[in-house]
């Protein structure tokens, strides 16, 4: 796809964030959009944004967790705007608590979003592109599909999910010589407010609140750049894109040193530990 002009498009998640980034930048580039969310106030404000640029915007309140909801959604939009070219697959939640203080319903409600979202988006949205001619699947993972970090057991365990199921799928589809092009998604720290609302468990000494706003202090990237560089790799049909300066470091890091890497934020987590106690000593 070398342009996308006068194609469809279709993002989960698009009430905030990477995924109203990308909405408007797609929408600037004159692509019409279908935009969903659970967050029906910020999806009305992304999709007043795009409506500006002149294109042809749909919303609709989709949970990604819910299978039938997903494929009514795809058809809807294959039918209201005659096809669709391009699925992103951005909707994610995050979850602070070590894999032994995860209850069972927090670690399935992640899952059913970050991973079943991201599978019910792919097979709802697939058929539909290979109908339109040409497309692209984008998936988004994180740098935390590439390593794993103490209280992101579940977050990980998601991300690490999409990662390859994203990877068998493209090369499924070279297998076929299809004309539709996958990429896995692997943003750094963005300016969101995913940390911000993430659920989490509050044992002392490994999360709180606290742990939130010091988390999105090391966040440098903007949305907007991040959908900039989705779109080149749309464009140029990247299979992975990373996303941010620190993501770059991190898929190095990981590469060069694939354990001594969690010795070393081992040895991160307990000073941090430590520093939480001696601030809450009572908590």
């Amino acid at each position: 796809m070398k342009s996308v002009k006068g194609k469809v498009a279709a993002i989960t998640g698009a009430g905030s964030g990477i995924g109203r980034a990308m909405a408007e930048l797609l929408a600037r580039h004159g692509c019409h959009v279908a935009l969903s969310d659970v967050d029906e106030h910020g999806l009305a404000q992304t999709a007043e944004r795009c409506r500006s640029h002149g294109g042809e915007v749909r919303t609709a309140r989709v949970d990604v967790a819910q299978r039938q909801a997903v494929h009514a959604w795809a058809d809807d939009v294959a039918r209201d705007l005659g096809a669709v070219h391009i699925i992103i697959n951005n909707a994610g939640v995050a979850l602070g608590a070590t894999i032994e203080d995860t209850r069972y319903e927090d670690f399935e409600w992640l899952m059913n979003i970050n991973f079943w979202g991201v599978v019910h988006g792919t097979k709802a949205f697939l058929p539909h592109l290979k109908a339109a001619g040409e497309g692209h699947i984008v998936n988004v993972s994180s740098v935390f599909g590439l390593i794993g970090v103490p209280t992101q057991g579940a977050y990980n365990a998601a991300k690490f999910a999409v990662k390859g199921f994203t990877e068998a799928l493209r090369q499924e589809l070279e297998v076929e010589t299809s004309t539709i092009g996958v990429t896995c998604v692997h943003p750094g720290g963005i300016k969101t407010n995913i940390a911000r609302n993430a659920r989490m468990t509050h044992r002392r000494g490994w999360v709180d609140q606290r742990s939130a706003a010091d988390f999105e202090k090391v966040f440098s990237t903007t949305p907007e750049r991040a959908a900039s560089d989705i779109l080149s790799a749309i464009l140029e049909n990247r299979r992975r894109q990373l996303i941010g300066a620190d993501a770059v470091l991190i898929d190095l890091v990981q590469r060069i040193m694939p354990t001594l890497y969690q010795r070393l934020l081992v040895a991160w987590t307990r000073r941090r530990r430590r520093k939480m106690m001696m601030l809450d000593p009572m908590s």
